[in-house]
């Protein structure tokens, strides 16, 4: 059985939190936004990217929207920006009037939702003439490094796993689907960009640890091994990363940015 469960925060951060924020940093600086703009998140969760709208592009408003209410009360706590608001909802049928905001965006989101030609095109709904719809999602089969090293171990191990890895599951998240998808949900000038951040970590145990949470689909496989497996698969890893003399494994995490204008 697959797990695509992000119901822990914590873990959450430890195991892609961390690198996502540096990605969404970046990801504003491209989209270059002007000061006072109303902005919708979709796929909010605990408020990742929500933090970074709020602290580096002066919006008007920012209206958040995630299908957890434990991420959306989460939210709420952590950001308690009168700019902020945050509500529960699916991505298909968001509680938002037509053409009420400049951008809508998302992060790692659209390749976890159902049909996301349908997320896509109520995002298009909800923006202005000329708005904005963008987000980003992780290069999978590519240089998203972390998961890239794990899912190879395993699938050298096992091959069977290779059909929960996200590189098999998630054709979306590559240039090609990913603009196919905005321009068939109806957005002009689409464009494509890669973000790549390094992912640095102290030592193995700390690029390990994050694997040992059950939560998310490489953690949650890592976890249904039988402990002697799970042993071998650390070990695979263990000999595959790239350890400085200091024992820190210095990695790169690349996302695939999309944007598009409402025509």
């Amino acid at each position: 059985m697959t797990i695509d469960r992000w119901d822990d925060v914590e873990a959450s951060e430890r195991y892609v939190g961390r690198w996502s924020r540096l990605v969404a940093a970046e990801f504003l600086d491209w989209l270059k936004p002007a000061p006072g703009l109303e902005w919708i998140e979709v796929g909010c969760g605990w408020g990742a990217l929500s933090e970074q709208i709020l602290a580096k592009t002066r919006p008007n408003s920012l209206l958040g929207f995630d299908l957890s209410a434990d991420y959306i009360e989460g939210a709420r706590k952590r950001l308690p920006d009168p700019r902020a608001r945050f509500q529960v909802a699916d991505a298909r049928k968001l509680d938002a009037e037509d053409g009420e905001a400049d951008l809508c965006v998302s992060a790692l989101l659209l390749n976890f939702v159902p049909n996301p030609i349908e997320a896509v095109r109520e995002a298009a709904r909800v923006v202005s003439p000329r708005g904005t719809v963008a987000g980003y999602v992780w290069d999978y089969a590519g240089d998203m490094q972390m998961m890239r090293k794990f899912w190879d171990a395993a699938v050298a191990l096992d091959p069977s796993a290779r059909e929960k890895d996200e590189a098999t599951r998630f054709p979306l998240c590559n240039p090609g689907p990913l603009e196919a998808l905005f321009r068939g949900a109806g957005l002009k000038d689409v464009e494509v960009k890669p973000i790549d951040v390094p992912t640095r970590f102290s030592g193995f145990d700390d690029y390990w640890e994050p694997f040992l949470a059950g939560m998310a689909p490489a953690p949650g496989y890592n976890m249904s091994l039988p402990e002697g497996k799970r042993a071998e698969l650390r070990e695979k890893l263990r000999g595959m990363l790239p350890a400085a003399n200091d024992g820190s494994i210095t990695l790169s995490a690349r996302a695939w940015a999309v944007r598009g204008k409402k025509g």
